[in-house]
């Protein structure tokens, strides 16, 4: 009987099964070796990590290679269920050198046993799906970006965070997915503020009249206008202020306040000549 360890990858546990995906890799890895007289006899898996951190920094998967190291590891050999979720980019690359120092068989479904490492195929093949697997993630990285994008711009959706200073969150009915507006969940979006759009909109009104970003932020201080962080405290460390305290945007010379502090948006000199229509954060509330 040849023994093996098994070394698996899931990133996520709130999207996916961990469960599950342990389940059909570890289906697939045994479909390999049992033919071969393998068995599995540990296993190194990896949950909530995802697959372009290195192994070493991977818990079970850095585990696995220090144990590679231990004489008395109590396996003879090492089986992937797929090598998309284990490998990425170079990874294979940078770490099967050290299974064939240690002269720890590497076992792979898309291989069909044991990874040759004098065979150039073999390493083309890996090196083939680690682009792959690279080449997955940064398709889905930029699908997602884009289809928050458009919701923001195009739909007006509220997608997370502190909303911007001016704006307030509004109902926006109920979810588009069918299942999460069965679930109850609806949609947010952004709308002018009725307390803080004004001033934001004076603060616009100030910087074009030629005042600076440090003679506004002193006028709005001395009228009493609350800062954004004492308007909407949320969890910050501002919000504790007492209101006796010294106000956290009265001009000093170490810390210089801004019309940008004060409008929620570090841009404001670039908003105040290129204005977008389709960004709320860039854009004085109408």
């Amino acid at each position: 009987m040849i023994r093996f360890a098994f070394a698996g990858r899931c990133s996520t546990e709130d999207l996916q099964d961990p469960e599950a995906s342990r389940n059909w890799q570890l289906t697939r890895a045994r479909a390999l070796i049992e033919p071969a007289g393998g068995q599995i006899v540990t296993e190194y898996f990896d949950i909530g990590h995802s697959r372009s951190l290195p192994w070493q920094r991977r818990p079970r998967a850095n585990e696995l290679l220090q144990a590679l190291r231990d004489p008395n590891r109590g396996f003879d050999a090492v089986v992937i269920g797929e090598p998309q979720r284990t490998f990425y980019g170079n990874q294979f690359g940078n770490t099967f050198p050290v299974f064939v120092h240690f002269r720890i068989p590497l076992w792979v479904p898309e291989v069909g046993g044991p990874i040759d490492p004098d065979n150039e195929a073999h390493d083309l093949v890996m090196s083939v799906f680690g682009g792959m697997s690279k080449g997955e993630r940064n398709r889905i990285k930029i699908r997602v970006r884009t289809a928050m994008g458009s919701q923001a711009q195009l739909q007006g959706r509220y997608l997370g965070g502190r909303p911007p200073y001016g704006y307030r969150i509004a109902d926006a009915g109920p979810h588009p997915n069918p299942a999460k507006a069965a679930a109850g969940q609806r949609i947010h979006k952004l709308e002018p503020d009725p307390v803080t759009a004004p001033v934001v909109q004076r603060i616009f009104t100030l910087y074009f009249d030629g005042l600076s970003d440090k003679a506004i932020a002193a006028q709005l201080t001395r009228e009493g206008i609350p800062c954004p962080s004492a308007h909407d405290p949320g969890p910050t460390h501002t919000a504790r202020r007492p209101h006796g305290s010294r106000a956290p945007y009265e001009p000093s010379s170490s810390t210089p306040a801004t019309p940008a502090t004060r409008s929620g948006t570090n841009n404001a000199r670039k908003n105040a000549s290129s204005t977008s229509t389709t960004s709320p954060s860039a854009t004085p509330p109408a």
